[in-house]
């Protein structure tokens, strides 16, 4: 658990500041546009890839915390017994859908991105580093969900 409590704080401290520089890049981009006259060209992409890398990674984030959103009217009518195994199942779900989706789709992914070389029109960094986020949060909530099957089963 004392791993787990280091990459939550890990993966916490990097959003807030991924969060920060984004909010950092947009006050730039509106100050160039309304006060200087000419808006930076690089602002726009960067905001866009931060967004994408705040939202993938805060997901993993919020599985790891098991504070995503639930409906659990249905569960709560069932026995103890029941809504464990209804617990295992969803979470066996999860990571065949992390796995499945983002660690296999994702590799696939930075790979051809990074094969054709395809770098992003403004700031010129390689597709494939902005793209590496997906597979690096399927394996996040593939761990997260992992340890909360030895913690159910234990």
């Amino acid at each position: 658990m004392a791993f787990r409590n280091t990459l939550d704080s890990i993966l916490g401290k990097a959003l807030i500041a991924i969060m920060g520089i984004m909010v950092l890049n947009v006050l730039w981009q509106v100050f160039t546009r309304f006060i200087v006259g000419t808006p930076s060209s690089f602002t726009d992409e960067l905001s866009r890839y931060l967004m994408v890398w705040l939202g993938i990674l805060g997901a993993a984030y919020v599985s790891g915390k098991n504070m995503h959103v639930a409906i659990d009217v249905l569960p709560q009518r069932f026995s103890e017994r029941t809504q464990k195994r209804l617990r295992l199942f969803v979470f066996a779900l999860v990571i065949a859908f992390a796995f499945a989706a983002m660690v296999v789709g994702g590799f696939r992914l930075v790979y051809i991105t990074y094969v054709l070389e395809q770098r992003s029109p403004s700031l010129q960094i390689p597709l494939a580093a902005v793209y590496a986020v997906i597979p690096l949060s399927g394996m996040l909530i593939i761990y997260y969900k992992i340890t909360d099957i030895i913690k159910i089963k234990s």
